[in-house]
């Protein structure tokens, strides 16, 4: 069969590679063409474009982007009619993939959501588009079933693939003394900083991660570089002196940490399936026009997904305004210093993990798409 997939991210094409895969060993005559990244080139297909053309964020950003935006549909649009796909499969990604699902309902081609677009926490009249448009809708977050029921829409809940990503992580088995040999680091115990993956989080975030560094002596701070964004970025935006930076390593570097201050989004899922203490904070464009629409707009108490999982505060989350060094400071230090306060976020860790299930969630999705396929 023909599949045709679109992820406009770099966490896109980690879980878009992962179900193609998937569907390889389901579907051995398996046909792609996609617009996405290196990691799904390599399960094979044409790759159309590549999601470094695609990934537009924060208000400003997109409006200054437009046209190149407009660009990037008409060819989706055009190559998708090409193409001629059994189905089309949209990875997150809601601003484009929405759209690109009422374009594939309108030519009568058949669509499948793998990871739902966070309708439920901003904009959620979009679910018209998801009920009108998506056939199938795959999550990943338990929660979610709520939010689709109250709007009489079936969803397939399949697993999360942050639980897949970290089983079968490389380095696990790794020691403390080869992590910071391997790295040129210091003998002394380690905070992680995880600023985010975008040009516009760095900017904003990293002058008050460095802030709250440089209030820690007896620890070294180190941060996980994102492999798209270059070295000098993070060094432009390093305010109280200079901190290592790690890349391509972010699960080993959590691995060997003490505590991690994290922006928020996957990271901080990630953090807590390694198990380490963390520190949330979330700074976006707009600043305290932001925080209102936050107040009346926003239709979730928390913005951790370990919280959102647990619907309850498991971790401190510092937004905005609220994002002070100090308050970060605070809590970091607690985390640290507090062996109560620290096994008490393990816990509830455990119980996040037993919430989400198992490892093996691409190849559940892919088994039920393959079959649904088959089955029309």
């Amino acid at each position: 069969m023909r599949y045709f997939i679109i992820a406009g991210e770099a966490s896109g094409d980690l879980h878009a590679s992962h179900l193609m895969r998937g569907i390889k060993m389901k579907d051995p005559e398996a046909v792609f063409a996609f617009f996405g990244g290196d990691l799904m080139a390599e399960q094979g297909g044409e790759m159309i474009k590549h999601y470094r053309e695609m990934a537009f964020m924060g208000f400003f950003t997109v409006l200054l982007n437009l046209k190149q935006i407009k660009i990037n549909f008409k060819m989706a649009e055009q190559k998708l009619i090409e193409f001629k796909p059994d189905v089309l499969i949209l990875v997150d990604y809601p601003g484009f993939n929405l759209r690109m699902a009422r374009f594939a309902k309108a030519s009568h081609i058949r669509t499948f959501y793998y990871i739902s677009p966070k309708i439920w926490a901003w904009r959620s009249d979009r679910v018209k588009w998801v009920k009108n448009y998506v056939d199938e809708l795959f999550t990943i977050f338990p929660f979610e079933k709520e939010f689709y029921d109250k709007h009489n829409y079936k969803i397939r809940y399949v697993g999360n693939p942050t639980v897949d990503e970290l089983a079968i992580r490389p380095n696990k088995d790794q020691t403390f003394s080869a992590f910071i040999h391997e790295n040129g680091l210091a003998d002394q115990p380690i905070v992680a900083l995880l600023a985010g993956s975008r040009k516009q989080e760095i900017k904003l975030i990293l002058p008050v991660l460095t802030k709250v560094a440089s209030l820690f002596p007896d620890y070294q701070f180190v941060i996980a570089g994102a492999p798209s964004l270059p070295l000098s970025l993070y060094e432009e935006n390093m305010t109280t002196g200079k901190i290592p930076v790690i890349f391509g390593q972010t699960y080993e570097l959590l691995q060997q940490s003490r505590a991690a201050v994290v922006a928020s989004g996957t990271a901080t899922l990630e953090t807590a399936v390694i198990n380490i203490p963390q520190v949330v904070c979330y700074i976006i464009e707009l600043g305290r026009f932001t925080s209102l629409l936050r107040k009346y707009f926003l239709k979730i108490q928390w913005i951790s997904l370990v919280n959102l999982v647990m619907n309850e505060e498991i971790v401190k989350e510092f937004f905005q305004e609220n994002c002070k060094p100090e308050a970060v400071a605070n809590e970091l230090e607690k985390i640290l210093t507090d062996t109560a306060y620290r096994d008490m976020m393990l816990r509830n860790y455990q119980l996040m993990l037993a919430k989400l299930g198992p490892p093996g969630c691409a190849e559940r999705a892919a088994e039920e798409m393959v079959g649904l396929l088959r089955s029309c």
